[in-house]
């Protein structure tokens, strides 16, 4: 047998065993390809950017998801969709959080903050004109979630609360090394991380003054 002879009976073999598999699977009753589960949708209400919303959606749908597809609210990004770059980090009642990482289900009667939220085009808030100022972007898809994110990190200081880094974990001091390690869960793919930490410097001496 030449070796053209054998590729092409191998070939032949995987087709055939690649479409046996795939009628199998068709014809088990209880396979994934033969079950179509039904969800009973749920009613939510939410408060979101001081509105109140009620709407009945499919309790697997995620809070990332219904502030864009539902609301509108496309500010918040959707990157990894695993919680790893924060592009979609929002606050809710006041803390960040990752919005792809929860179900909208899951926050009923919570207050949601969004970057559409914060400011207006004549009102921007300070965190929003310091990352103008600083150039603290480049393509800006991250920027929404680290504008969210940077407002929540100021808060949790301003409570006391202590980082890896922080010298005094009664008294945390709101240094560089601070801000980069507290804001190490928001990724920016254009590496404008300098520019990044000095808008949050910035705000942050200018909300506390």
């Amino acid at each position: 047998m030449t070796i053209a002879e054998n590729d092409w009976s191998r070939r032949e073999v995987l087709t055939s065993t690649a479409g046996g598999l795939a009628g199998a699977s068709l014809a088990l009753p209880g396979s994934a390809l033969a079950e179509t589960r039904q969800y009973e949708a749920l009613d939510v209400r939410l408060v979101v950017n001081g509105t109140a919303q009620a709407m009945r959606i499919d309790p697997r749908v995620s809070l990332l998801d219904l502030l864009r597809e539902r609301l509108g609210l496309i500010g918040t990004k959707k990157g990894c969709d695993h919680g790893q770059c924060g592009a979609c980090t929002v606050l809710v009642n006041g803390r960040r959080i990752c919005s792809c990482l929860t179900l909208a289900v899951l926050h009923e009667g919570d207050e949601v903050t969004t970057v559409e939220g914060l400011g207006s085009r004549g009102a921007l808030h300070p965190l929003q004109s310091a990352f103008i100022a600083n150039d603290g972007f480049q393509c800006g898809f991250c920027t929404p979630g680290q504008i969210c994110s940077a407002i929540g990190m100021l808060d949790e200081v301003a409570r006391g609360e202590p980082s890896h880094v922080s010298d005094d974990l009664l008294a945390p001091v709101l240094s560089d090394p601070e801000i980069r390690e507290r804001m190490s869960g928001n990724l920016c793919r254009c590496g404008a991380y300098p520019n990044i930490v000095a808008a949050i410097r910035e705000a942050a001496g200018e909300m506390n003054a």
